[in-house]
């Protein structure tokens, strides 16, 4: 169970970041919000856990990144709309942080490199140099090398998710998405990534496809 004491400290704490000591508003009522939406019924997979995780993953990636604590407010923006039955998720949570942060007192340039991340999640494909946007996508996608275990329970929670898609649309759809993934170069885009979570990534989806397949 997330820590919603911690996690509001941790929206505080990159907020403050952000905003360089220039201050603005009480960030309770915009924390609120977010995790008001990440605790939305319909989401099984990308929930507080997913959040924390991707949280966790920035901080270890950290010194990858040009303004860490942008990486962080994406990352609570980067699902806070999430309807599985949608395709412009990324995009409504992008104009989500479009909207909020220059009420929360960040600067234009920051707000835009948060939104600019968010949709980067679409492709998670980082332009070379993108040190924010690797970090970001490395975070996102750090659970395709979980443990068998936590890797299983991703994938139920996925298909949870989608519980009012077919099996046979399930499979095929899904199928194709770890095809693509496993076309990739990389999966990962920063030296950690590349290093710790590359092959077990790989592992994991190969799997995943050959029980698909069965």
């Amino acid at each position: 169970m997330a820590d919603l004491d911690v996690l509001r400290a941790r929206f505080v704490r990159a907020l403050e970041g952000v905003r360089c000591g220039a201050g603005g508003p009480d960030p309770s009522p915009y924390a609120a919000n977010l995790l008001a939406r990440w605790q939305e019924p319909q989401r099984h997979y990308h929930t507080l856990a997913h959040l924390t995780a991707v949280l966790d993953h920035v901080d270890t990636l950290e010194e990858y990144a040009a303004d860490a604590d942008v990486v962080r407010l994406a990352a609570w923006f980067h699902d806070a709309v999430y309807l599985p039955d949608r395709s412009e998720n990324e995009e409504r949570s992008a104009r989500l942080a479009e909207r909020a942060l220059p009420e929360a007192g960040v600067a234009a340039d920051r707000t835009a490199e948060v939104a600019r991340l968010v949709r980067l999640t679409v492709t998670h494909a980082p332009a070379p140099g993108d040190a924010n946007g690797a970090v970001l996508c490395d975070a996102d996608l750090a659970v395709l090398a979980a443990p068998p275990s936590a890797y299983a329970a991703y994938t139920a929670a996925v298909r949870e998710e989608y519980h009012f898609v077919p099996n046979d649309a399930f499979r095929a759809g899904r199928s194709d998405i770890l095809r693509q993934l496993l076309s990739l170069p990389r999966l990962f885009h920063t030296p950690h990534g590349e290093r710790e979570w590359e092959a077990t990534a790989r592992y994991n989806l190969t799997a995943e496809l050959e029980m698909l397949s069965l």
